[in-house]
């Protein structure tokens, strides 16, 4: 007769290695047949249901494939650019050395190397901050090791000692500055407003070319720029002095203007190319001249140079 405890031999079950068999519920007697027990086979399925052990050494697909992972996770678009540049970076210094791990010694070393460079430290912490979003991206996809990835996310940045000052017009240097887009053409009246909605209100330039009409309004007797969204989606409200308000009210006017997008870019007539524009009513009617509505920022607020908005 067959006990209750332990594992037993079955008639009429074929020969099996080590087989593990379990009471149903209930705990049957022993009188039970054969089919009051339920046999779990574990031998063998092992084999076919193996795990993909995570690599150690990331080829550049896999490093790619992670790339794509982190951008994607991503909403701001300077984010993006930024992520991406100090990726590509890491990416062509980890493929300088065949057979190089992914781990926290080779990004201790990957730092060493940039603060051999002289890299800024906010330069250094940007750069390491991607690399160990690369590193959990690609533990999350199984391509590296949870390990290795926490690993990689406790090499330390690099401490900032000090404030940098910077380099900042001061006034005269700054009414030279307006003073070289004082012109009656419809170009220089846009561009001499640009510059001092730069200067005066401190706006950055993605900032200035997203800026519409719609932003300006009154408030205290005091004209503002309001719920003007800023890096990281901060929202503020910023003052406009009265000098600057006067400088983007000549270019509304002069472009007409009265909704949207106040910087836009400026298409030349070919056939008026010559033609000079001297009063203002003329500006107004924008002969010779066609504004150009687009969805990006213009040419002289994605310019690189601060100081040199110029559109060609």
């Amino acid at each position: 007769m067959m006990g209750c405890l332990g594992s037993v031999a079955l008639r009429g079950v074929p020969a099996m290695k080590s087989p593990i068999v379990r009471l149903l519920p209930g705990n049957a007697p022993a009188c039970c047949g054969p089919s009051a027990f339920r046999v779990m086979q574990t031998s063998g399925m092992a084999k076919n249901k193996r795990k993909r052990n995570p690599k150690t050494v990331l080829k550049l697909p896999d490093l790619e494939q992670s790339k794509s992972a982190v951008l994607n996770s991503l909403t701001s678009r300077s984010s993006q650019r930024s992520y991406d540049h100090a990726i590509r970076e890491f990416i062509d210094w980890y493929c300088s050395e065949p057979r190089l791990a992914f781990n926290k010694t080779v990004v201790t070393r990957y730092r060493i190397s940039l603060e051999q460079a002289q890299y800024a430290s906010s330069t250094i912490n940007l750069r390491l901050a991607a690399i160990r979003r690369l590193a959990y991206e690609a533990a999350d996809c199984g391509l590296l090791s949870p390990d290795l990835a926490a690993g990689i996310r406790r090499v330390k940045g690099v401490k900032k000692h000090g404030m940098r000052i910077g380099n900042w017009l001061t006034a005269d240097q700054g009414k030279r500055l307006l003073a070289a887009f004082a012109g009656e053409d419809l170009r220089s009246i846009r561009d001499y407003a640009m510059i001092a909605v730069l200067l005066g209100c401190g706006l950055r330039r993605a900032e200035v070319a997203g800026l519409a009409v719609e932003h300006l309004q009154q408030r205290e007797e005091h004209w503002v720029i309001v719920d003007l969204i800023g890096k990281g989606g901060h929202v503020r409200t910023v003052p406009v002095p009265t000098w600057v308000k006067l400088a983007v009210d000549h270019w509304l006017a002069a472009a007409a203007i009265s909704t949207g997008p106040i910087f836009r870019a400026i298409k030349q007539s070919p056939a008026n190319r010559d033609e000079q524009l001297h009063s203002e009513s003329d500006l107004g009617r924008r002969k010779g001249w066609v504004l150009e509505m687009r969805s990006g920022p213009c040419c002289a607020a994605r310019s690189a140079s601060y100081v040199c908005p110029l559109v060609s």
